[in-house]
């Protein structure tokens, strides 16, 4: 067999990344490699019911392949039109009908966060604080205790100095669950967005209390409170955009 006839055997049983290769090795190798048949069984693979059509499309199969298997990658955001120092917290904790932590927050604080995590706090939680995942955290000074026993619930606002709007973060959310391996207790709710993005939703405010290792027993000693967006807000940028959908009232 000819070197040809040997690349026209093996080039049908690549996949598109390695075709795509092999068109970068020299010019009889791209001749061959480009034969949009090659593609056409590609995208067959793929999406096979594009090659049912009755007529062939505009672009080559090549083409075709090439625009929609790319990578997609991570796009710069724009500048936020917010920033922290536009904006107040307002946390409220309630047990049962006791208010034991009520809070206006500067944006600025909590976005500094807990710098340097206290001693007498776990391991898994000292190594969270100290992560490089962004997040939002408060030092509660003093401390505060919370009795298991009792319902605890939250609620957080968020305040827009250069407007003075205000918008509903989390609205009287249960801390249901207490993950005794990290001494964390969260609680979340689901945003509000304005009207104007009608097709955004299911994402969710999480709200931890975090408490220290050694405590007394029935009852969690809280030193921090921490905020976050996990599920669609991952850097300072992505949370100030997130905020500034919210329903302004």
């Amino acid at each position: 067999m000819t070197c040809e006839e040997v690349l026209k055997a093996v080039f049908p049983l690549l996949e598109g990344m390695d075709l795509a290769s092999c068109m970068a090795v020299c010019k009889q190798w791209k001749y061959i490699a480009q034969d949009d048949y090659l593609w056409k069984c590609l995208c067959a693979k793929r999406w096979p019911s594009i090659c049912k059509r009755p007529n062939p499309p505009t672009l080559t199969y090549y083409k075709l392949y090439q625009t929609f298997n790319k990578r997609q990658h991570h796009r710069t955001l724009l500048p936020p039109r917010l920033s922290f120092d536009d904006l107040e917290f307002f946390i409220d904790i309630w047990t049962e009908d006791r208010l034991i932590f009520s809070e206006v927050v500067p944006g600025p604080v909590l976005q500094t966060g807990i710098k340097i995590p206290p001693a007498g706090i776990c391991d898994m939680l000292r190594s969270h604080l100290e992560g490089p995942e962004y997040k939002m955290t408060l030092p509660v000074e003093p401390r505060f205790t919370v009795p298991l026993s009792q319902t605890v619930s939250v609620s957080v606002l968020v305040g827009r100095k250069d407007s003075d709007k205000v918008a509903c973060i989390i609205n009287k959310s249960i801390f249901d669950y207490i993950d005794r391996t990290a001494y964390r207790a969260l609680a979340f709710d689901y945003l509000d967005f304005s009207p104007i993005y009608p097709f955004i939703s299911g994402i969710r405010a999480w709200i931890s209390l975090l408490f220290m290792e050694e405590g007394s027993e029935g009852v969690i000693d809280v030193f921090g409170i921490e905020m976050d967006f996990c599920d669609a807000a991952n850097s300072k940028e992505e949370v100030l955009w997130l905020l500034d959908m919210l329903d302004w009232k």
